[in-house]
């Protein structure tokens, strides 16, 4: 995949868009048969001007969270790290992975997908004690 157009069309044959924005997408995964998680899709241009895509997920709030912890789970992940974002106007903990464009096809972007939102949504429901609030 050599652009965002291409990577919106391949998302948009399997999921049904929540958010449609020039370099932004989101849509719910269905996780399980009674669950869904949130992922945002969403263009980067990094300082070798090569895009990038950032697949990422909500956790939870950020408020009351150790980074010690954070950065433990960071060192220890082959998908994905945690990282604070803004959700609504408040800080939220993410799940996020980048990727060139370059590198990027189709079955890989669905497995990234499905990885994170899986492992998103069990962080989820650690930290809020079983709820499915993102």
């Amino acid at each position: 995949m050599q652009s965002f157009e291409q990577i919106r069309s391949h998302v948009s044959n399997l999921h049904t868009l929540r958010t449609n924005d020039p370099y932004l997408i989101s849509f719910d995964l269905a996780v399980s048969n009674d669950r869904n998680q949130g992922i945002y899709l969403a263009e980067l241009e990094g300082e070798d001007e090569l895009k990038y895509l950032r697949v990422s997920t909500p956790i939870g709030p950020a408020t009351g969270i150790d980074a010690i912890r954070c950065l433990r789970f960071n060192w220890e992940q082959r998908t994905g790290f945690l990282a604070i974002s803004d959700l609504d106007g408040s800080p939220y903990l993410h799940l996020i992975e980048n990727r060139p464009y370059t590198l990027l096809q189709g079955d890989e972007l669905d497995r990234v997908i499905n990885e994170l939102g899986q492992l998103g949504d069990r962080m989820e429901q650690a930290i809020s004690s079983g709820g499915d609030t993102l």
